[in-house]
């Protein structure tokens, strides 16, 4: 648990420098998530913070980030967050400077089309860096699967 100081108004910043980002979080494959802010890093109670690098022609796995609602802002490269909406498959191409919001427990993935790397910087609403990684979403239901 941490413990907060005493004194609000002096409690000091922390600085985290890019090249001392932490891999030691839950990965997905086809990415690299890094962590800077988080409450293992910082003693932070309320935000995750990081970066992740996807590959050119490269898709992440498949996940979600259970109770945590996430955002994300595109840094580099051309990333396509891709989720279901009901039946339809539904791609959100972006570019450097986009934002994207991840609600709660929605499974997607991200992908790189692109011949560069696509690096976008993420925070979320827990201190923890939730990563729930699921089979593939589109892939084909063996009936006699259904219900088990």
């Amino acid at each position: 648990m941490t413990q907060h100081p005493t004194d609000h108004w002096h409690a000091p910043l922390r600085h985290i420098k890019g090249k001392e980002l932490s891999g030691d979080t839950r990965q997905t494959s086809g990415m690299t998530r890094l962590e800077a802010v988080s409450g293992r890093t910082v003693g932070s109670e309320r935000v995750w913070m990081g970066q992740t690098h996807v590959a050119p022609a490269t898709n992440s796995g498949d996940h979600h980030h259970g109770e945590a609602e996430t955002a994300i802002y595109v840094v580099s490269g051309h990333p396509v967050f891709v989720f279901a909406e009901g039946d339809a498959e539904v791609r959100v191409e972006t570019e450097p400077g986009d934002y994207i919001f991840v609600p709660p427990f929605v499974p997607h993935r991200e992908e790189n089309p692109g011949t560069e790397e696509a690096v976008v910087v993420i925070a979320r609403s827990s201190q923890e860096g939730i990563v729930v990684n699921l089979p593939s979403l589109w892939a084909p239901v063996d009936e006699g699967d259904v219900g088990r």
